[in-house]
């Protein structure tokens, strides 16, 4: 599919006043089918929701889950300079390096499941500005980092996962969170890679003066992504829009990737809705997001790690959930009374 080229952030917003909606012939397919499957109605409860997502997304009928890919993305924050993490910013690329090793948390599940992984950098040398003290990058930039997201997404795959890697990318997630929805900038911020009190103070303060800085710039939710996010979450935002363009359904990973996405949903409505959280990441602003995005995460196992490895998790429940649908035996096949005979 050739998709709609982005030069400005304006570009975006034209493309998101037009997505394509379920594809509802499919989607009636699989609503006729799960009553004759050899089971209590409802007895698999959000597993039969979830082949039907599947079947609306791809417009294609029955779901399938053969081709499964997992994006990383990967970038570097210029706020890291005001002590928001607990580990300096050469970690990015030095984690990078170990997504190519096959060293990474992400490499073991997706050589689990069958996942093709692809790891992509975004400009590691060329941290984003400060957002403390403006913008983290210009329209161009922002356009820039959000077209090359979008050229990821491969066509054919029937299930994307989104991740990323950024030391200081979950000081960025908060602060676009609290531009987003406002409330207290402690309900957003957490402990990211595990940082002590005193920098947990200093990061609240920091997402503060971000948003406050940026604030006469911060329209919709591009405006946000643009003055207060970054390379690789612009890219996965990117991604997920592409996604939606060519009709792959996405797995979304944690805290990270759901405030990157938000400013999609923020700037049009219903613009997440080919996606599902995978998990609920112990960032506390996770949650709060999941609400704002309308998201129900789909596991709660503690996890924070990003990298994808939520989203990879997950497609073992949607290899299930489309199996059962696909495959199980009907009352007629099977030769199964159905309640009342």
């Amino acid at each position: 599919m050739t998709l709609p080229h982005v030069k400005t952030i304006d570009d975006i917003r034209a493309i998101l006043k037009d997505l394509p909606a379920i594809d509802q012939e499919a989607l009636d397919k699989a609503n006729a089918r799960e009553p004759q499957l050899t089971k209590p109605e409802g007895s698999l409860g959000r597993l039969e929701d979830i082949s039907h997502w599947m079947a609306a997304w791809q417009a294609s009928y029955p779901p399938r889950v053969r081709s499964v890919h997992c994006n990383v993305y990967a970038g570097n924050h210029g706020v890291v300079a005001q002590g928001v993490s607990a580990y300096p910013a050469e970690v990015t690329k030095q984690m990078v390096q170990n997504f190519i090793d096959g060293g990474a948390a992400v490499n073991q599940m997706c050589a689990s499941f069958e996942v093709d992984l692809q790891v992509h950098e975004m400009a590691l040398d060329q941290p984003t500005h400060d957002m403390s003290q403006g913008p983290a990058m210009s329209d161009e930039d922002a356009a820039e980092a959000f077209f090359y997201g979008m050229t990821t997404v491969k066509d054919h795959t029937d299930l994307l996962c989104i991740g990323e890697m950024g030391i200081g990318n979950t000081t960025a997630a908060a602060a676009i969170a609290h531009g987003l929805y406002g409330e207290d900038a402690g309900l957003w911020v957490g402990r990211g890679t595990g940082i002590d009190d005193e920098t947990l103070t200093n990061k609240i303060k920091v997402v503060e003066q971000s948003v406050l800085v940026n604030k006469e710039h911060l329209k919709d939710g591009l405006d946000v992504m643009r003055c207060l996010g970054g390379r690789e979450l612009a890219a996965m935002a990117g991604a997920v829009l592409a996604a939606r363009l060519k009709r792959i359904p996405v797995l979304i990973d944690g805290y990270v990737s759901s405030s990157a996405v938000a400013v999609l949903e923020a700037t049009q409505k219903g613009a997440l809705d080919h996606c599902l959280v995978a998990h609920k990441s112990v960032e506390p602003g996770h949650v709060l997001i999941c609400e704002k995005i309308n998201q129900k995460p789909l596991h709660d196992l503690n996890m924070r790690l990003g990298e994808g490895s939520g989203a990879v998790l997950a497609v073992a429940t949607i290899r299930a959930a489309v199996a059962c649908h696909n495959d199980m035996a009907t009352f007629g096949d099977a030769g199964v009374s159905t309640k009342g005979n």
